[in-house]
């Protein structure tokens, strides 16, 4: 696994932090934790997406394998630093860090775990090639 991945996945911690900061001193007054939890997700989420897809189309992904490995490193290190960060850091018990997981209580910081894992896969498929410069694991588009 090439460095360049581990070293793009830091920059997502400090995407989390802000949108984290913006939950918690802007819009969880007045909407309460539950709602500000999944409103924050949701906006995590496309704050992710929107750092992944500028590196894929700034990356020439070769395979599809290729991006799939980078989604799996990059819910390793989320989950890993999560969990390291708020326990051994942050001095967070476990049952409190294991509570956002659970989505019976309408948490689902899991969106945005699953989002992480498949968005560089998603955003390599549909990424445009120019004719020629196609990867050998997309199939071919056919025009009539």
């Amino acid at each position: 696994m090439k460095w360049k991945y581990v070293a793009a996945w830091i920059p997502m911690v400090f995407i989390a932090i802000a949108n984290g900061a913006l939950r918690q001193f802007g819009y969880k007054e007045y909407l309460g934790e539950l709602r500000a939890h999944q409103l924050s997700t949701v906006i995590g989420a496309l704050l992710l997406g929107l750092y992944i897809w500028l590196l894929i189309h700034r990356w020439k992904l070769t395979a599809t394998s290729e991006a799939i490995r980078i989604g799996l490193l990059w819910l390793g290190m989320t989950v890993l630093f999560e969990f390291v960060f708020g326990h051994f850091v942050m001095g967070h018990p476990w049952s409190v860090l294991l509570h956002d997981y659970n989505l019976f209580e309408g948490r689902i910081w899991i969106v945005v775990l699953i989002w992480v894992t498949i968005a560089p896969y998603v955003f390599f498929r549909f990424r445009k090639y120019p004719p020629g410069e196609r990867p050998k694991s997309q199939a071919p588009i056919i025009k009539s």
